[in-house]
């Protein structure tokens, strides 16, 4: 990590945006006591983490990239050595575990061995014990890596309502744009070790300028630069074989007026498109290439493949 800074507001999933080598993990496992710090400080809910190390590991969860159920055992079996690790009292600690797993759709799987579990249902688990404790933070380390797309939105909504009905402060590690837009508060973009933007993403978002028009006109000889560019909301107009290329603020505002000004020149529209800017261009924006451009190195990504294979059994 090079010099990194930032606060996580109490009940706030805050996520950190990066490709695999980035600095994510290691975040974590600092703020975790799981690895010291060569400089700097940092403190989690108010206590130092080298310092006061025991407090920190008695109030936080940790959902690990790296599956560590134990297939052997059943899910029972799993959380009540995830509870005894926590120093959770065995007089309350199945009623709790019961609690936790109905929370996360495991109740009825809690005597299965976990080796008959979906990807899915393994990485619940894994949630689940980081859950035995009622931790005050949760860091989720790449939480639906390996997953499929359906089952990642599953997980999403899990860790949801676990942030709006629990009242947990999270910290989740992604290189998924969509999971990072679709579950953050706020995000940190990170890159080298470096923060490079820090924001809401509906902020981050905007940053870019605002929300791209593209509209193709058919086999016209006039030039609308100038015409749309003094239309109201629009901030830019780049035009390129008469397809004009439209940043305009409040794109759905926009959009009428402009399809109006073009039709008023009795010109034929080809087509019409309206996006919203993406966390992909914003990341382009900000490091100048896309997160799939910027891989770790060979031995994470074989590290990455292996556990895909163990999440997909």
């Amino acid at each position: 990590m090079d010099h990194i800074s930032f606060s996580v507001k109490e009940g706030e999933i805050f996520g950190f945006l990066g490709p695999n080598g980035a600095g994510k993990t290691t975040t974590i496992n600092m703020l975790t006591t799981l690895l010291k710090p060569t400089e700097g400080s940092a403190t989690v809910a108010g206590f130092d983490v080298e310092r006061e190390d025991n407090k920190i590991r008695s109030i936080v969860g940790l959902v690990p990239q790296d599956l560590t159920v134990d297939e052997d055992l059943t899910g029972m079996e799993n959380m009540l050595l995830q509870a005894r690790l926590y120093h959770v009292p065995m007089s309350t600690a199945k009623q709790r575990i019961m609690d936790v797993l109905g929370l996360l759709g495991l109740g009825d799987a809690a005597k299965r061995k976990v080796e008959t579990y979906s990807g899915g249902m393994r990485k619940r688990l894994e949630l689940a014990e980081g859950l035995i404790h009622y931790p005050r933070v949760l860091f989720l380390d790449e939480p639906t890596l390996g997953l499929d797309v359906q089952t990642r939105v599953t997980m999403w909504d899990y860790i949801r309502g676990l942030r709006d009905e629990q009242k947990i402060t999270m910290f989740l590690t992604t290189h998924y744009m969509e999971e990072a837009d679709a579950l953050c508060d706020r995000i940190a973009i990170i890159d080298f070790g470096k923060i490079i933007a820090l924001d809401t993403p509906r902020e981050l978002k905007q940053s870019l300028g605002g929300d791209i028009i593209e509209i193709a006109l058919d086999n016209n000889d006039q030039d609308l630069t100038d015409i749309l560019a003094s239309l109201p909301s629009v901030k830019e107009v780049k035009n390129h074989n008469d397809v004009y290329r439209i940043t305009v603020v409040r794109g759905e505002e926009a959009l009428p007026n402009i399809i109006e000004k073009v039709l008023q020149k009795k010109i034929k529209i080809r087509r019409v498109s309206l996006t919203e800017p993406t966390l992909d261009q914003v990341y382009l924006e900000y490091t100048g290439r896309t997160m799939r451009e910027t891989e770790g190195s060979h031995e994470e990504t074989r590290r990455m493949r292996r556990y895909m294979r163990m999440v997909r059994r």
